[in-house]
């Protein structure tokens, strides 16, 4: 028998909502064979099978909620194998929908950990393998004298840190290595058992304990995305030190180099926006300096090859950075057509992990709801993002006279640890020359 897992679609998902199947018992599978859909908190992806054989039994219906990652969801047999006769897990339990406002709603404790459909562990990073399929009884990390069961991603990184897997505990299927055990082990030894934390666990209170009458509100439950959202805000605002630098920029001649631009790709069917032109700023901005495309890491500072501009897209539970890579490498064309598709998918939630997980640096643009100025928190592991405000005529001094231009503000959010005052200034310098004279930017 072949047990089928919950597969881990990004390297931080540990849980996830089992959406649809596509197989039923009976069917014969095999490898590359779509079998089911997986939701995560920010998109919907198809799961291949990785074995083949006849589906013997589904072990978690479709619509499950909170499936953990490996959990055994289905299982197959091979030629010549007999049904294993077990009866199908119970359904997992599903995420509960909106109470009537009865007057006795009270603030649900938060799960233990995080939760939510596709909760993630940490931000950022490349997309992890599906886990293979597993056969036989449960098999130990290490086999005899030489056999170590790691996932090929494991192997890779371990070899690159200099890790010895045989010194690794293994927390995947089985004990079998994976991606998160070799990043958290010290080259050559295992990874350091944390001691138990001391600190007291912070209470949590309900409403009614907060002094707002039952019945006086309505409780909507939270979905996985603004779990996530919460989580990974609350950590980045506690663990790193955030600061702000503001400046105010005349846009004037980049407006005018829009409509120029766009009366040029009028034929093509495409259509520059300001936020475009600001991605394509900040990109290269960020080749200018340097500095400020960077990551902080425990080994070292990570200063990145390439410009890799996360823009943030509302969505209706929430937001997602879709990113669009080597953004210094594109005309802005290319970022415009590139920044629709993006959009249009996200807010279907059909975005791949490849395409929201891993930029170097954020934009958030808020000025088409007529935010003048604000700061952003920080998309961990970027060293920075930048707020974009709305542009809008205001008084100015040129020379000794006033005048009236269009001005925009922007805020860059730094962590200290990566980006401090000067650099953060410089990128802001190097960003308002790209801005108000755009062609510096098209040369």
């Amino acid at each position: 028998m072949t047990d089928v897992l919950m597969p881990a679609l990004s390297p931080t998902m540990e849980e996830g909502v089992l959406a649809k199947w596509n197989i039923k018992v009976g069917d014969t599978v095999k490898a590359g064979d779509v079998i089911a859909e997986i939701e995560t908190d920010k998109a919907t992806m198809e799961v291949e099978a990785v074995d083949e054989g006849v589906v013997d039994a589904i072990l978690v219906p479709a619509g499950a909620e909170g499936v953990k990652v490996n959990t055994p969801i289905a299982r197959l047999k091979g030629e010549g194998e007999s049904s294993s006769g077990g009866a199908a897990a119970p359904p997992q339990s599903a995420a509960p929908t909106a109470p009537p406002n009865t007057g006795e709603q009270k603030t649900p404790s938060p799960p233990p950990g995080t939760g939510g459909g596709g909760r993630e562990a940490d931000g950022g990073g490349k997309p992890a393998p599906t886990p293979q399929q597993t056969k036989g009884s449960p098999t130990p990390a290490v086999n005899g004298a030489d056999r170590v069961f790691a996932t090929p991603l494991a192997r890779r990184i371990a070899g690159q840190n200099g890790v010895d897997l045989k010194a690794v505990k293994g927390s995947g299927p089985h004990g079998r290595i994976v991606k998160a055990d070799v990043e958290t082990a010290r080259p050559g030894a295992a990874p350091e058992q944390g001691a138990a934390s001391t600190a007291e666990p912070r209470k949590v209170q309900s409403l009614e304990q907060m002094g707002i009458p039952a019945g006086s509100y309505d409780l909507v439950p939270l979905d996985g995305m603004r779990k996530t959202i919460a989580r990974r805000m609350t950590d980045s605002f506690r663990d790193v030190p955030h600061f702000p630098l503001s400046l105010d920029l005349e846009i004037d001649r980049l407006l005018d180099a829009r409509v120029r631009i766009n009366a040029t790709l009028e034929t093509r069917g495409v259509k520059v926006s300001v936020n475009d032109l600001v991605i394509k700023a900040a990109a290269m901005a960020l080749k200018v300096v340097p500095e400020a495309n960077a990551s902080y890491t425990p080994e070292g500072l990570a200063l990145h090859h390439n410009a890799d501009i996360a823009v943030a897209v509302a969505l209706e539970h929430g937001l997602i950075t879709p990113i669009v890579r080597k953004a210094e490498t594109k005309s802005l064309a290319q970022i415009a057509v590139e920044m629709k598709d993006l959009a249009a998918r996200a807010r279907d939630r059909k975005l791949k992990p490849e395409e929201f997980q891993g930029g170097t640096f954020s934009v958030s643009n808020l000025g088409m709801f007529g935010i003048k100025n604000f700061a952003s928190i920080i998309n961990e592991p970027q060293g920075a993002i930048l707020s974009v405000g709305v542009g809008e005529k205001r008084a100015v001094v040129h020379g000794d006279a006033l005048a009236i231009a269009t001005v925009m503000s922007v805020t860059l959010t730094c962590d200290h640890r990566v980006v401090d005052g000067s650099i953060g200034a410089r990128f802001l310098q190097a960003f308002k020359g790209f801005v108000e004279d755009p062609v510096t930017m098209l040369a």
